[in-house]
């Protein structure tokens, strides 16, 4: 591509800075190894296949994602090693997920139900495949998974199964990720997670296939690497970042995570300066998704800049102590309120370094909520 300003963009558009993205890729690859962790990182809140083989270059083991439908088209774009990270609960899902299998044998799903387990083991019976699967418990999040207290019968029948081969648990605690202090984040995250670890020691002293505990996220990732028999991380937001994952205290700062930087940002314009006292953008509800924080204005000359939401399809933009607010054709850089959603709204990430984009990503798991 012939490589232009990124100021010259149209907008709003979606910008990854490479060299920010390899940071928080780096950093979080790092801090994993040297705890002997694996990563595992979720698609899901990137959505893009050139994001996910830089992952997997970048050291993680395998990739997560949260729909049948981001499975396929990572496969489709020569990704493997992946966990559905949701229950299959239907028969049409689960014929969708053993085309995949098919078509990539180190594909995982995840078990939280008497129901689900007969569901997919007289499936794959049925197409005489075999399926490496988790056990994934509820430690308070209540959104999927099994009571920890009910794990281990649920167990024995997976292992029952000659076509199912139990490899360990998913046991992901997304109550706590969000939890402003530090201190009482890992408190609670420990304290969730403990019921798992001994729902895992449990199940590995009767099978010795069973070798994956799966949790955490970018809040808690560098807590959980404590707990000794957590194996993998499914962290998603940190190679992006958000305003909603900035808020939260990191352990060397209470007031912010200093770990991953904002690689991910949203440039939008100014359209009109007719009113006093604020300017209209052309970044709204259709262009950021609002639940999770509100945006916030990255530029080094006019740092008093504050969002407001304005509508679908604009953004307003005051001056917090009477600077000057920006002129019409100005364009404005946004950390995003929440990445996963607001990703979700594009066709494509614009990679740029410094001020120039030199390359385009299609974000070509957009849309896959199946």
């Amino acid at each position: 591509m012939v490589k232009q300003s990124k100021y010259k963009l149209d907008t709003p558009c979606l910008i990854l800075d490479i060299d920010l993205l390899e940071q928080n890729l780096a950093t979080m690859q790092t801090i994993t190894r040297q705890a002997g962790k694996r990563l595992r990182p979720h698609a899901k809140t990137h959505k893009c296949s050139t994001l996910a083989k830089k992952q997997l270059a970048a050291g993680a083991g395998g990739i997560c994602v949260a729909k049948v439908s981001e499975a396929e088209a990572l496969v489709n774009a020569g990704v493997h090693a992946i966990l559905i990270t949701g229950p299959l609960s239907t028969d049409k899902k689960i014929e969708r997920a053993l085309d995949v299998l098919a078509a990539s044998p180190s594909l995982m799903a995840v078990i939280d139900s008497d129901r689900g387990l007969e569901l997919l083991s007289s499936a794959l019976r049925a197409r005489d495949l075999k399926m490496d699967v988790l056990l994934d418990l509820d430690v308070g999040h209540h959104r999927t998974g099994i009571d920890p207290s009910n794990a281990l019968a649920l167990a024995e029948s997976i292992l029952s199964k000659p076509e199912l081969s139990l490899k360990g648990i998913q046991a992901y605690a997304g109550q706590v990720q969000h939890i402003q202090s530090f201190q009482q984040r890992r408190k609670a995250s420990l304290e969730s997670l403990e019921p798992a670890a001994a729902v895992f020691r449990e199940i590995k002293s009767r099978s010795e296939n069973c070798n994956i505990f799966s949790a955490s996220g970018t809040g808690t990732f560098n807590i959980d690497i404590e707990i000794p028999e957590l194996t993998e991380l499914q962290v998603g937001s940190y190679a992006c970042m958000d305003v909603e994952y900035l808020a939260v205290g990191s352990r060397d700062n209470p007031q912010r995570f200093t770990t991953f930087v904002p690689a991910l940002r949203i440039l939008t314009s100014v359209i009109s300066t007719n009113q006093p006292g604020f300017v209209t953008i052309d970044a709204g509800l259709k262009s950021l998704y609002k639940d999770g924080g509100i945006p916030q204005v990255l530029d080094e000359t006019l740092t008093k800049l504050e969002y407001t939401w304005f509508g679908d399809e604009y953004g307003k933009i005051t001056s917090a102590d009477g600077h000057p607010l920006p002129a019409q054709g100005s364009v404005l850089e946004l950390v995003t309120s929440h990445c996963d959603p607001t990703i979700n709204l594009y066709d494509r990430f614009y990679i740029t370094r410094g001020d120039e984009v030199v390359d385009v990503w299609p974000i070509d798991l957009r849309g896959c909520s199946q």
